[in-house]
C-alpha cells in the first residue's frame, strides 16, 4: 500500500513536485511510464467498496419512467424540479454511477457503469450528503453500485438538517489510486482525474433530468471533503486502501444551498458506522502518486467568478431523439472500429458545439471555472469536411495564447457554422500520425476522428492544485463526447496512452503553458458478438411510475 508521502510546504516545492510528475509519467515512443510490466491478476483490486457494520437503504430503480429528453438538456431544456426523496436520489445514482450492464465471456462475468473508466477499474467512490428525506435518514451514506444501495456511513445529532437550506443536498466524490494504478501504475493518478470529470458529468446530467441542478463547490478545500465524507478517519479503512477527496458538487432546486462550516463542525459529532473492506491482499508501493496527490491537494479557495458563456445559437438536435435514461445506460467504450464508417459534418459540427459552455446546460453548468482545455482534431472520416488537423477553441480569450503557441505556418482557417469556433491547421490525411501518437492503437486512426485535450498547465506554475480539475475538465468533454457519440449512432472511446511529447511537437507547442492530458475518438465500433449482455439488476427491483 502506498505510504504516506512527507508534506511538500512550500508552493514552489509542490509546483516542483507536480511538474515533475506530469513529466516523469509522460508516455515516449521510446519507454513508456513507470508501470507494473505484468498484471498481478491474485491482487486484482475487488471492484466494488463497501463500509462493513453500516446499515443499507436499498434505492429503487425507477429511472425507466423518467421522460426527460438529452436533446432538452442539450438546448438547456429543464423539467420542473423533482422532489428530493428515496426514490428521485435513486434516480440520480442510477443514471451516474450506477451499473449499466453485465458482460459474460467465457466464464468470466464484468459489470459495466455510466460513468467512464480507464480500463474499466472504476476508481471513483460517491457519497451523498444530506438531510432527511423522505424514506433516508440523514447523514453520509456511502453508493454501493453493486447493490444499488446506500450504506450509511455517518448518522448525526441535532442541527444537521438545519444546515441546509432549501432542497439541497451534497454528493463527494473520492478516487482509490491503487484501483488504476494495479494495471497502470505510475501514471494511473492522471486516469483517476480523468475519472472524476467523467462522474462529475454523469451526475451533473443525471441530475438535470429530474430538474435540478449541480455545481462543483470550487471553494472547499479537500480536507473539507474528507471531513463531510468520513474520509480522514483512519481507523475507519483499518488496513484497507484509503480514498483521496476530490470534490463536492451541491445539488438542488434554484436558491438552495448548504451551510458547508456547519457540517464539517457537526460531521465530528456525528455517529460514524463501518469499516471499509480491503480490495487486494498485496500492493505494489507507487510513491510519485502520492507525492503529487499531496502537492495538488486543493486548499480553500476564494469562490470563483468565471465570466458568463457567450450567448450562443441552440445546439443542433442529435440524430437519436433518446431519453436521457436510455442513453446513460447504452453509452459504451468501443474496442475496435471498422475503419469504414463516415459522420456528416453537419453531424460533427453538432457534437463539437456541445462541448461549448453553455449557461444552464449540463455539464458546464456544473463547472465554475472559464474552459482550460481545447481540442486538437485529426479530422479522418467527416463527409463534406477536409481531412485534416483542426483546433477547437472553446474560450474565445484562449485564441491568441494558443495560436502564438504553436508553430507559425499553420492556416487557421475557420470551419463549420459562424458560432463554432473551429478552425483547420492544416489539410492532409493524418491516421498514420493520429496512430502514432496514440502508442500505435488502431482505433485513432480508424475512427470517424480522434482528438487530444490541449489544457492550459502554465496555471500550475501559481497553484499547484489546479493540475488536477485540468484533467477532470478533460474528464466532463470525454463524457460529453461519449453521450454525443451514442446519440449519433456512433461509438467513443477515451485514449489514456500517448506519446505526451510527440503530439506537442507534431503542433509545435514548446515549454510547459500548453500540454495534452487527454485523448478520444469517435467512429463506427466493430461489436465483438461472442460477448453476452445481462441487465445490471433484477427486474423485481424496478418502479415503473410514470416520471416528469
Amino acid at each position: 500500500m502506498a505510504h504516506e508521502p512527507a508534506a511538500v510546504s512550500t508552493d514552489s516545492g509542490k509546483v516542483a513536485a507536480v511538474r515533475a510528475y506530469h513529466e516523469h509519467s509522460k508516455h515516449r515512443p521510446e519507454r513508456y511510464a513507470p508501470g507494473p510490466g505484468r498484471l498481478d491478476w491474485a491482487n486484482q483490486p475487488d471492484p466494488w467498496r463497501s463500509w462493513d457494520g453500516a446499515a443499507r437503504t436499498i434505492l429503487p430503480l425507477a429511472a425507466d419512467g423518467l421522460a426527460t429528453r438529452y436533446a432538452a438538456l442539450r438546448r438547456g431544456e429543464l423539467p420542473p424540479p423533482a422532489p428530493f426523496d428515496l426514490e428521485h436520489i435513486g434516480i440520480l445514482f442510477e443514471l451516474s454511477l450506477a451499473l449499466s450492464a453485465w458482460k459474460e465471456f467465457g466464464g468470466s462475468r464484468w459489470a459495466l457503469r455510466c460513468n467512464p473508466s480507464s480500463g474499466n477499474l472504476h476508481p471513483t467512490e460517491g457519497y451523498l450528503i444530506a438531510p432527511a428525506l423522505p424514506g433516508l435518514p440523514a447523514g453520509v451514506h456511502h453508493y454501493l453500485s453493486r447493490d444499488h444501495v446506500l450504506e450509511q456511513r455517518a448518522a448525526p445529532r441535532e442541527g444537521w438538517d438545519a444546515a441546509f437550506g432549501g432542497q439541497a443536498a451534497l454528493v463527494a466524490l473520492s478516487s482509490i489510486h491503487w484501483r488504476e494504478a494495479w494495471k497502470y501504475g505510475m501514471r494511473a493518478w492522471r486516469y483517476c482525474q480523468h475519472d472524476c470529470g467523467h462522474a462529475i458529468a454523469a451526475v451533473s446530467v443525471a441530475a438535470a433530468a429530474l430538474g435540478w441542478s449541480a455545481r462543483v463547490l470550487d471553494g472547499v478545500g479537500d480536507d473539507d471533503i474528507a471531513r463531510l465524507a468520513g474520509l480522514d478517519r483512519v481507523a475507519d479503512f483499518d488496513g484497507a486502501e484509503r480514498e483521496a477527496p476530490e470534490v463536492l458538487l451541491q445539488l438542488g432546486a434554484a436558491g438552495s444551498g448548504t451551510d458547508v462550516d456547519a457540517l464539517r463542525a457537526l460531521a465530528d459529532q456525528a455517529d460514524w458506522r463501518g469499516r471499509a473492506n480491503r480490495l487486494s491482499s498485496a500492493h505494489v508501493d507507487w510513491p510519485d502518486i502520492a507525492v503529487v496527490d499531496a502537492a495538488a491537494r486543493k486548499p480553500r479557495t476564494a469562490a470563483a467568478e468565471a465570466p458568463a458563456p457567450a450567448a450562443l445559437p441552440p445546439s443542433a438536435a442529435p440524430v437519436q431523439d433518446l431519453s436521457v435514461a436510455t442513453l446513460a445506460r447504452r453509452r459504451r467504450s468501443a474496442v475496435a472500429f471498422d475503419g469504414v464508417t463516415a459522420m456528416t459534418a453537419e453531424t460533427f459540427f453538432a457534437v463539437l458545439d456541445a462541448l461549448l459552455p453553455r449557461a444552464g446546460v449540463p455539464p458546464w453548468s456544473a463547472w465554475p471555472w472559464p474552459p482550460q482545455v481545447h481540442p486538437a482534431l485529426f479530422v479522418h472520416r467527416v463527409d463534406g469536411l477536409e481531412a485534416g488537423l483542426y483546433v477547437l477553441v472553446r474560450d474565445p480569450a484562449a485564441l491568441a495564447g494558443l495560436r502564438g503557441a504553436m508553430r507559425a505556418d499553420w492556416l487557421w482557417h475557420k470551419s463549420g457554422p459562424a458560432h463554432l469556433p473551429l478552425y483547420l491547421l492544416i489539410p492532409y490525411d493524418l491516421r498514420a500520425t493520429a496512430q502514432l501518437v496514440c502508442c500505435h492503437q488502431e482505433i485513432a486512426a480508424d475512427s470517424c476522428f480522434a482528438l487530444g485535450m490541449l489544457a492550459r498547465t502554465g496555471l500550475v506554475a501559481h497553484e499547484p492544485w489546479r493540475y488536477a480539475p485540468l484533467y477532470r475538465e478533460c474528464g466532463l468533454l470525454g463524457q460529453v463526447l461519449y453521450l454525443e457519440a451514442e446519440a449519433a449512432g456512433l461509438s467513443g472511446t477515451g485514449i489514456g496512452c500517448f506519446f505526451d511529447d510527440a503530439m506537442h511537437e507534431l503542433l509545435g507547442l514548446a515549454g510547459e503553458e500548453w500540454q495534452s492530458l487527454y485523448h478520444f475518438t469517435v467512429g463506427g465500433p466493430v461489436e465483438d458478438s461472442r460477448l453476452s449482455s445481462l441487465p445490471p439488476y433484477g427486474a423485481a427491483r424496478r418502479v415503473r411510475t410514470p416520471k416528469t
